[in-house]
């Protein structure tokens, strides 16, 4: 119910290309809607700017110039370079005096302004100290904002009516500046720019058409480019999907292909190596339950073997085949225990407990047990140490450290039958290392030896002491005490597999210096 829960609600989910259709789109619409915004909607705004500062310039250059021969020449030079009516009025007596005039717009009001007017215009420049800037219809009025504009309109079709004559106002609203100076000599001069504004308006209008255009061809333009991406995208994820698939059904040997992008090749190289990875599990995993199935069939049916010799045949009840049943069962009790303590500390459920103990001490109670090994089986077990060493650790996962070493040892040692156990003081750590004389593994199988059941020799063969899971216990016990390990081997010279552990004094010493 779960599963199809899970399914029902991947199919409602959107796909990648519509996702990609609704993200394009998204992001065109407010790119079209910001290049809307500063190219037609605040396009007046911008522009009045840029001719207000074009025209406060234009006037403190001419205003440097006033009583200089270079006033004519400064005078066309800013009237040509900005497209400006440029008339300079000397006040003199209370009387005001046209001094140059320049007009480079070929249309303007300030030419034809009254002495009344321009008396009006010096008087709120000074009241706004020394300058200010005027919309001026064609008619002579000032306009304040756009509703003044629509007031004059009003107010001329009313009057057309009648048949009355007016000075007729336009929308053609010119923008003048007017900016008062005083000379070294005491000299005071208006300085009037006049430019037309009505240019604004069709540009504006020929924009918003080019804009409509421009929004039509993008759009299209996005919907071909978010089908080409699509394809380009989806493509490699349309065909990793249907291979992914495959692997859940158990076909390791589908081959992943992301070409097209790095993130798709890359993730395609996860997926091939999780495949190579998941076939060899898949492989370990039949082989742990082969290798099981004939470690507990075997005690099992020397059991019952020795147990139906003993109830059919009369005199075969002797302690001898007793004691066969007795070793089967604690080597089938030791399989099972060596089995779950595995299973713990994969899990994570076995925890360690540290304590500090004498591990010099720990490997000769572990070499203890081989006495009768070595007694009745000609085994040569050695300890070799110049210091007792103390370390901080769970003692009890680490004598099963050493056992399953030592047994691992003992299962492949050489001829010789013998088993070399180290213990070396490094600067801050202690090595344990425990050599055999066996056959040696070469280098492509040492990373896998570390694997439940994993044979060298590819063939299963009883462990003479132990249930072949010795290796895969130290290995979780070692990692679970974050403690350094590995195995150093040659064909035909042994192994000799090692862990180290930080000795208790240096350990010490840390601490404090933390």
């Amino acid at each position: 119910m779960k599963q199809n829960y899970k399914l029902l609600k991947s199919r409602k989910e959107i796909s990648i290309r519509w996702k990609l259709i609704a993200y394009m789109s998204a992001f065109v619409a407010l790119l079209l809607m910001v290049t809307w915004l500063f190219q037609v909607f605040l396009l007046d705004i911008f522009f009045l700017s840029v001719k207000k500062k074009e025209m406060k310039g234009a006037a403190l250059q001419l205003a440097a110039t006033l009583e200089t021969d270079q006033l004519p020449a400064q005078v066309y030079e800013e009237a040509a370079d900005h497209s400006l009516c440029v008339i300079i009025y000397q006040i003199n007596q209370q009387k005001i005096s046209k001094k140059t005039s320049v007009d480079a717009t070929g249309s303007n009001v300030i030419m034809s302004l009254t002495q009344e007017r321009l008396w009006d215009f010096y008087e709120k420049a000074m009241e706004n100290g020394g300058s200010r800037f005027a919309r001026i219809s064609f008619g002579g009025y000032e306009i304040q904002s756009d509703t003044d504009m629509d007031v004059l309109f009003d107010q001329m079709e009313a009057q057309d009516e009648f048949g009355e004559p007016v000075r007729i106002p336009t929308k053609n609203v010119r923008l003048v500046y007017i900016h008062l100076a005083k000379t070294a000599s005491n000299q005071q001069y208006v300085i009037l720019l006049d430019t037309n504004m009505q240019p604004l308006n069709s540009t504006v209008q020929t924009l918003t058409v080019q804009y409509l255009w421009i929004a039509v061809i993008i759009l299209i333009m996005t919907s071909m480019m978010v089908v080409i991406l699509y394809r380009r995208i989806s493509s490699p994820i349309i065909r990793m999907n249907q291979a992914a698939k495959l692997l859940a059904k158990g076909r390791y040997d589908v081959e992943f292909s992301g070409e097209g992008y790095r993130e798709t090749r890359e993730l395609a190289d996860t997926l091939n190596y999780a495949s190579n990875e998941l076939s060899r599990l898949d492989g370990l995993q039949k082989e742990l339950i082969a290798n099981i199935s004939h470690d507990l069939r075997t005690p099992l049916t020397m059991i019952r073997g020795y147990g139906e010799m003993m109830r059919d045949l009369p005199g075969e009840n002797t302690p001898e085949n007793m004691q066969v049943i007795i070793d089967e069962t604690t080597r089938l009790s030791a399989l099972v225990t060596d089995l779950l303590d595995l299973s713990k500390l994969q899990s994570g459920t076995a925890t360690a407990t540290p304590t500090l103990f004498n591990l010099t001490n720990a490997v000769r109670e572990v070499l203890l047990r081989y006495d009768q090994l070595i007694k009745h089986n000609g085994y040569r077990v050695s300890f070799a140490y110049d210091v007792e060493v103390n370390v901080y650790a769970d003692r009890g996962m680490l004598l099963q450290v050493l056992y399953n070493l030592i047994n691992n040892a003992i299962n492949y040692t050489g001829e010789d039958r013998t088993v070399t156990v180290t213990q070396t003081v490094l600067e801050q750590s202690v090595r344990i290392t425990v050599t055999d004389t066996g056959d040696g593994i070469a280098p492509e199988e040492m990373p896998l030896i570390w694997d439940r059941y994993y044979k060298v020799d590819k063939v299963h063969r009883r462990a003479m002491i132990g249930t072949g899971l010795g290796l895969s216990i130290v290995k979780e016990i070692l990692e679970k005490h974050q403690a350094a390990y590995g195995v150093n081997s040659k064909l035909g010279e042994g192994s000799s597999f090692w862990f180290e552990l930080p000795v208790i004094e240096a350990q010490i010493k840390n601490q404090v210096e933390e």
